[in-house]
């Protein structure tokens, strides 16, 4: 039996170390996918210091929205594996950052973007689906996810293109007059997460709204069912950034999950999520690499990914696992592709110190490309712990308050958070309140400068 915390990840990596041999992965065997995730899960963390004394709980170095990612992840790895290690570091970390239960918090709010905010807010409502932990006198986990959903939505800006939200809060910021899928796709499903959780048709109603507003410009072109990434308020959301990313499918196609679910299938939606996965799977899963194993193809082939694409895949594999459990006509479809990326990435978990550090690429590769970070360890957890869906001996959906979910509701939570905008658009609703984002500073100065030549000029 798999040891209940992280002293078996120290064991396997050391092993694997002594040996110089990939992660080991047999996708029959429920132990070795624990074992594979449990490896990469601590090759993650130990570039987390954020639990250590002086230091700042939550935040990663140059980063703050990565650090919602992580407990996302490990939040789906407690939940898939039954590991434990992490779920005190991963409650200190998401509570530190709280805000004002709205994931704004003062030390970085000057510099946030609406998809930096939206992460954190997604895993909080990943924690109350699952039922992850809580603290006694601490907010609830759904609570902070209404915080995000309550300080996004007054962001609303029908100023121009007729609503959508923007990229970067403030208009000294590079980016303001973008907006872009992640935000907009995040907030989407955030919203339609809600809903299907408390049942609040303000949530439903916003999940609608967004799905419906993006519909009218190039984030989603539901005649080809293709998402760009960008389009910009100088055009009136007409013009479009073509890079394509696994995760601006994902978030958009999981919140249409959720909602295909809500709806007890909906047509609408079961016609998104079957024009959508349709794009992301020709698009991300390439028949000349096998048609089965997942690559970020705007930056991997000529390996000039950044850190914050390296994350993309995890979030893409958690999403469409979880799509499996709310929409469950696509389990045909999505899981060998699960099943068979993670059998990839684990041959690519093979190199740096431990000699299981994972890298980037994960198809037509069996050792280890020579890249390393933190990022495609979390990736490669991400793929690994949903690999344990095919051993759940009940594919049970994720929980909402009317089938076992214990975290309780606050429709107000993050209600008080006033902030100050200069030049911000007022906002078009009076009692609906939101939340939402992701990138940082530096990843939103430097993307429109220099994505062109990373990824083109390989």
């Amino acid at each position: 039996m798999i040891l209940p915390d992280c002293l078996s990840a120290i064991f396997l990596t050391a092993l694997f170390a002594g040996q110089g041999v990939a992660i080991e992965l047999d996708i029959t065997d429920e132990r070795s996918i624990k074992n594979a995730a449990a490896t990469a899960a601590y090759n993650m963390m130990s570039n987390y210091h954020g639990n250590e004394s002086g230091q700042v709980p939550g935040k990663l170095p140059d980063t703050w929205w990565e650090g919602g990612a992580m407990f996302m992840t490990l939040i789906q790895y407690w939940f898939w594996t039954g590991d434990a290690s992490y779920n005190e570091v991963t409650a200190q970390g998401m509570l530190w950052q709280k805000g004002r239960d709205d994931y704004f918090p003062a030390n970085y709010s000057n510099y946030l973007g609406n998809d930096d905010q939206v992460f954190w807010g997604l895993a909080a409502i990943t924690a109350a689906e699952l039922n992850f932990p809580e603290k006694s006198g601490e907010p609830s986990w759904l609570s902070l996810a209404q915080g995000v959903f309550n300080t996004q939505v007054p962001r609303w800006d029908t100023s121009s293109c007729d609503g959508g939200l923007r990229w970067q809060i403030w208009p000294y910021q590079a980016g303001y007059t973008t907006k872009n899928a992640i935000s907009n796709g995040g907030l989407f499903q955030l919203a339609a997460r809600l809903g299907r959780y408390t049942k609040n048709q303000t949530y439903i109603d916003w999940a609608e709204k967004i799905w419906d507003w993006s519909a009218t410009t190039p984030l989603l072109k539901t005649a080809d069912w293709n998402i760009a990434d960008t389009t910009t308020t100088e055009a009136n959301c007409q013009d479009h950034g073509d890079l394509q990313w696994t995760y601006n499918y994902g978030t958009y196609l999981s919140g249409a999950g959720y909602m295909y679910n809500l709806t007890d299938g909906g047509e609408k939606w079961k016609k998104a999520i079957d024009g959508l996965l349709g794009t992301t799977v020709a698009k991300f899963f390439p028949e000349k690499y096998g048609g089965d194993i997942m690559s970020e193809i705007s930056c991997e082939p000529n390996m000039m990914c950044d850190r914050n694409q390296d994350c993309f895949k995890g979030f893409l594999s958690s999403w469409l696992t979880f799509i499996t459990t709310v929409a469950p006509y696509t389990r045909e479809q999505i899981i060998p592709k699960i099943l068979a990326s993670a059998q990839a990435a684990a041959k690519q978990c093979s190199g740096g110190d431990s000699r299981t550090d994972c890298g980037r690429r994960w198809y037509q590769q069996d050792k280890w490309d020579g890249s390393k970070s933190l990022e495609s360890d979390m990736s490669a957890l991400s793929v690994f712990s949903s690999s344990m869906i095919t051993h759940k001996k009940a594919h049970q959906a994720p929980l909402t308050a009317e089938t076992g979910g214990t975290s309780k509701s606050n429709p107000s939570a993050g209600s008080d958070h006033k902030e100050q905008q200069p030049d911000q658009p007022k906002p078009i609703t009076t009692g609906d309140r939101a939340g939402a984002s992701i990138m940082t500073f530096f990843f939103a100065c430097g993307w429109i400068a220099s994505v062109s030549w990373l990824v083109y000029g390989g």
